[in-house]
């Protein structure tokens, strides 16, 4: 089990406003009259997002490009509210304290609205998310209620953690163990080096282990809990913002926008889109 860590790499000064010169530009005649010329980037306000190592939703390339269905659609509903989102990896176990100390202005990394409904100022929910289990391919668990007295490994401060410690009501077994870990590269460790039974998280995240093992592992079919993921500010900040927002994510989803960001992830958007399939 880790403990938790300061953030120090992600302190931050005083943020500058930088006004640039307007881009040359032209405007766009057309039958239904003159299109909105676009601010340069480079003019519009900041908003940073803390953000965590959760493919396919947050991630960095190796050439330091942040990728992700929720970087997506941060780039997206943000351009058409008039800001520019500035992404910063941190550790999330700190997330709360950054959010606290003002490095970061909300939390988007696939973050579960369910019982923190009153933490946060919230955006959202924005998509539905379920948990799941993986164990390897020649494990003898195949329910739920295979899993009483086994290690269990998950990524701390997460829902994983709060269902396997039954701090959320659910119909899980006792546990023998239940391992905290800071991040999944721990997390898959854990399992494939039989430290742990089984490993608990995101249904998108272990999919993503699960391919990629090419039948080493498996995931149970039941789901011990499904949750709505949200946008977090800081509490009783950003109302108007977060509002604004989540009227803008709506009007994306309506549009197609959304599905089209998760299936492009290889995500099922029938399954996690609010309201079911949409257009």
């Amino acid at each position: 089990m880790r403990k938790n860590r300061k953030n120090s790499s992600h302190t931050r000064g005083k943020r500058i406003c930088r006004m640039a010169f307007l881009l040359a530009g032209s405007l766009v005649l057309g039958g239904c009259g003159e299109k909105k010329e676009k601010a340069a980037d480079s003019e519009l306000p900041e908003l940073v997002i803390g953000m965590d190592y959760f493919e396919p939703y947050s991630y960095q390339t190796s050439d330091g490009e942040y990728k992700g269905v929720d970087v997506e659609l941060a780039e997206e509903a943000l351009q058409r509210l008039g800001y520019q989102p500035k992404f910063e990896n941190i550790v999330w176990e700190d997330k709360d304290e950054l959010l606290a100390d003002g490095t970061i202005d909300c939390l988007w990394s696939s973050y579960s609205m369910n019982g923190r409904e009153d933490k946060y100022q919230w955006a959202g929910p924005y998509l539905y998310s379920r948990q799941m289990v993986v164990v390897k391919a020649e494990s003898e668990i195949q329910t739920l209620q295979d899993l009483k007295g086994k290690r269990v490994a998950v990524q701390a401060t997460t829902k994983a953690e709060d269902l396997f410690l039954h701090n959320i009501a659910s119909d899980l077994p006792q546990m023998e163990q239940v391992n905290c870990f800071s991040t999944t590269n721990e997390l898959y460790a854990a399992l494939r080096k039989n430290y742990v039974d089984v490993i608990a998280g995101h249904e998108a995240m272990l999919g993503s282990l699960v391919q990629s093992g090419k039948g080493i592992y498996r995931m149970l079919e039941e789901s011990p809990y499904k949750s709505e993921l949200g946008i977090a500010f800081k509490k009783e900040t950003h109302g108007e913002l977060a509002a604004d927002l989540t009227e803008t994510l709506k009007e994306m989803q309506d549009e197609g926008v959304t599905k089209e960001i998760v299936t492009k992830y290889g995500l099922d958007a029938d399954k996690i889109l609010p309201g079911g399939e949409r257009k």
